[in-house]
């Protein structure tokens, strides 16, 4: 091989891994807003929605014993947003709700990426309960067409309940849903 040719090869592999790299970052972004959007007080910037983080054919679901009949699956935009609109305001469901992502793992690639996390969700509900809930997480992104992959879609969400455990919350003077 010549000098050259080793040089485009290199330049290539790089070329892979800085794609990959960014398309993992992309990955983060998309989740940790869908968590952000999820959260209450929801703190979401203008033109922000949990439709445009989702595919136009996007599933959503609930799987193992708890979350199969609570959720079941979900498929296009209104269904799913219909779903976790139930959840949010200004319909009275939460007084506090915090997600917190751990254990990621995302591979990537090229044109689709799956990630996994451990959610730990900690909510304040306006019946004055509250609880703890974790969940694993199973994603699959994939770029939008919109952007050359700048940004990654949600095309599969699964989400299991691991466990829930009761919590008292405190909340912060002046915080209203």
């Amino acid at each position: 091989m010549t000098q050259s040719t080793v040089d485009t090869v290199a330049f290539r592999a790089l070329q892979v891994r800085v794609n990959a790299l960014e398309a993992q970052n992309a990955v983060r972004k998309t989740i940790s807003r869908y968590m952000a959007l999820c959260d209450v007080p929801v703190q979401a910037l203008a033109g922000e929605s949990l439709a445009a983080l989702f595919t136009e054919d996007a599933v959503w679901e609930g799987i193992g014993l708890q979350y199969t009949d609570k959720f079941g699956r979900l498929q296009g935009h209104a269904q799913i947003v219909g779903m976790l609109q139930r959840y949010l305001p200004p319909t009275p469901h939460f007084t506090t709700n915090v997600h917190f992502l751990t254990a990621e793992h995302i591979e990537v690639n090229r044109d689709n990426a799956s990630g996994r996390w451990v959610m730990l969700q900690a909510s304040g509900y306006v019946d004055g309960k509250a609880e703890l809930i974790s969940a694993r997480l199973e994603v699959d992104f994939v770029p939008s067409p919109l952007d050359q992959g700048l940004t990654w879609l949600i095309r599969h969400f699964r989400t299991e309940r691991l466990f829930d455990a009761p919590w008292q919350v405190n909340p912060r003077d002046g915080v209203t849903a």
